[in-house]
């Protein structure tokens, strides 16, 4: 018998709801795609030669985060697989390149998912690019088949690399004599070929594929499909798939995050010990999802636009829930001096809780004084303790807690 421990109360308490956790997981390749048939077919089309050892064009895949991509191309390598089960004609290579983003990553993964020999493998670091190019050349040509290889987030190696892992796989390829390099990149920004060099860009040669965002009824389609297979009969009240797929069709039809959204609703429910997936488990996921995705702002926010922040936090635990710029204005220039920050002017602050309301991290509407002018008032958009708490974290703030605002004079 297991010894009483911390958990045990948590766990006597939790109700198992979801039957295969895997099946809500965005990374889960299902069987069937909804609403994805015409894309699927057409790089089908395209990647098919490959089981004839013949090139396939380059395919670059568009679209933004939440449509499909991953899946679909996932998708694609599993079905080859099944049409060439021993590999002999082609073979199917993944690689994240937000997950692994340097030239020399890249290609050692490469490497790692084809070379079998652990004589010929290359070591993680101590080898030069072309010492790698050279020994991978040598022994995808000794294969006399194609490999697919798929370059997904292919913009994050770009935004830190330029296009030198378009160049090396080009090389690569050229230098090739009995097997045929094929690429597919994977990316959510639509300007993408516009930053690769001339020369790489047409030497490419891409077939572009663009994914659309998921309408909210296709979003439905995609959780009922996933909820089959995921929760028992009566688990989920009728009202949970069309309430996640609505409020994430109104954020642009990202189909990872309804799943999360669904996700994160059965672990609430489940925390919470009930029987039931409601609506109300659906509304608490989501507050939970939307102060992660403010606590991710507030983490990147600049050193001027956190002072302005945190004048606003202050001027609000001094008891005023509205205020206006000048009152901002004032606790910040002697926040600046209190933690030694350069000082800007009172017009770029104004600029910067535009900025802050853009992010939806305080509210600020425009006030007519009529011939006094205008001003805006500002109040906080999220939990004034749990911004608090977040840039408390910054070595900036470290000594902030004796620090008063000053008296403000407001003009209402």
């Amino acid at each position: 018998m297991t010894e009483p421990n911390i958990f045990t109360q948590y766990l006597d308490k939790r109700n198992t709801l979801v039957k295969n956790k895997k099946i809500l997981q965005s990374t889960y390749v299902p069987e069937y795609l909804p609403h994805r048939d015409e894309l699927i077919g057409e790089i089908a089309n395209i990647v098919a030669p490959a089981l004839s050892k013949n090139k396939p064009s380059n395919i670059l895949i568009i679209g933004k985060t939440g449509t499909g991509k991953t899946a679909v191309v996932n998708y694609i390598g599993k079905e080859l697989k099944k049409a060439d089960p021993y590999e002999e004609n082609c073979s199917f290579i993944y690689i994240n390149c937000e997950i692994v983003d340097t030239p020399y990553g890249i290609l050692y993964n490469i490497a790692n998912q084809i070379i079998s020999d652990p004589s010929r493998k290359i070591p993680f670091t101590g080898w030069s690019v072309d010492k790698i190019i050279s020994e991978l050349v040598n022994y995808i040509d000794e294969k006399n088949k194609v490999f697919i290889v798929t370059l997904d987030e292919i913009d994050r190696t770009f935004q830190k690399n330029g296009d030198d892992i378009f160049y090396y796989l080009i090389s690569i390829n050229g230098s090739l004599k009995n097997s045929i390099l094929t690429l597919i990149g994977i990316t959510n920004n639509t300007k993408f070929t516009e930053f690769i060099s001339t020369k790489i860009k047409s030497r490419l040669g891409e077939t572009k594929i663009v994914f659309p965002p998921y309408t909210v009824d296709q979003l439905q389609d995609i959780l009922y499909e996933r909820a089959k297979e995921a929760f028992d009969e009566g688990v989920l009240s009728d009202g949970v798939i069309p309430y996640c797929a609505a409020l994430t069709a109104q954020e642009g039809g990202d189909a990872r995050r309804a799943l999360h959204l669904l996700r994160m609703s059965a672990d609430i429910a489940e925390r919470n010990g009930d029987t039931i997936i409601s609506e109300a488990h659906v509304k608490s996921a989501k507050n939970n999802l939307e102060m992660d995705a403010v606590a991710e702002v507030v983490k990147t926010l600049n050193l001027q636009l956190k002072m302005v922040l945190m004048s606003i936090i202050r001027n609000s635990q001094e008891g005023q829930t509205v205020m206006i710029t000048g009152d901002v204005y004032t606790t910040y220039k002697t926040l600046c001096e209190y933690t030694n920050t350069p000082v800007i002017t009172q017009r770029r602050v104004a600029d910067l809780i535009s900025e802050l309301d853009m992010l939806g991290i305080v509210h600020a509407r425009v006030k007519s004084f009529g011939r006094q002018g205008r001003t805006k008032e500002i109040e906080l958009n999220v939990s004034r303790d749990f911004l608090l708490d977040l840039l408390m974290t910054d070595e900036v703030f470290k000594d902030i807690e004796s620090y008063k605002p000053p008296k403000q004079k407001t003009l209402f």
